[in-house]
């Protein structure tokens, strides 16, 4: 019986260990992205942000360039391609750097072509840390998303 016992306890006690993770380099951006839906984006022509936390504001530089979504697929023999067909919308990115991952306050502004607001917004956003390698290989770095709806309703995730 004693001999059954310890291969059984040494193969229980090898399925709890496992390899260290495997942890890239890759970085998370730290910052806001925006994700502006037509038709609203069609009078967009610029976006201004600024993060404001523990009583200090950053602004951040965003510049709205246009979405895209898959379009066709073609295929040559083994190869396959796929073309980006603008959806409509725009989309942008601010650098927010030391970004916390708690509440902020975002203040948003949408420009159309003569430099006047669209849009004015201010809300309270929690950015989030991000995983790009997964939740063992620890945080790569807080960062909000705001998506504006073509009415100019603003939500975060």
């Amino acid at each position: 019986m004693r001999r059954l016992l310890w291969p059984a306890l040494a193969c229980a006690l090898l399925t709890g260990c496992s390899a260290d993770p495997e942890c890239t380099a890759i970085g998370t951006p730290v910052g806001v992205s925006v994700h502006v839906k037509g038709p609203l984006a069609g009078r967009a022509a610029a976006a201004s942000m600024e993060v404001c936390w523990d009583g200090a504001c950053k602004r951040a530089h965003v510049e709205l360039m246009p979405s895209t979504r898959p379009g066709k697929e073609s295929c040559s023999g083994d190869t396959c391609s796929v073309t980006a067909v603008p959806d409509g919308g725009k989309h942008a990115f601010g650098d927010v750097p030391g970004l916390p991952d708690r509440p902020v306050r975002v203040r948003l502004r949408l420009l159309g072509a003569d430099q006047a607001p669209i849009l004015d917004r201010r809300l309270d956003v929690t950015p989030r840390l991000r995983y790009p390698n997964g939740p063992d290989c620890g945080a790569g770095g807080p960062n909000a998303v705001l998506t504006v709806d073509g009415a100019g309703l603003v939500t975060s995730s």
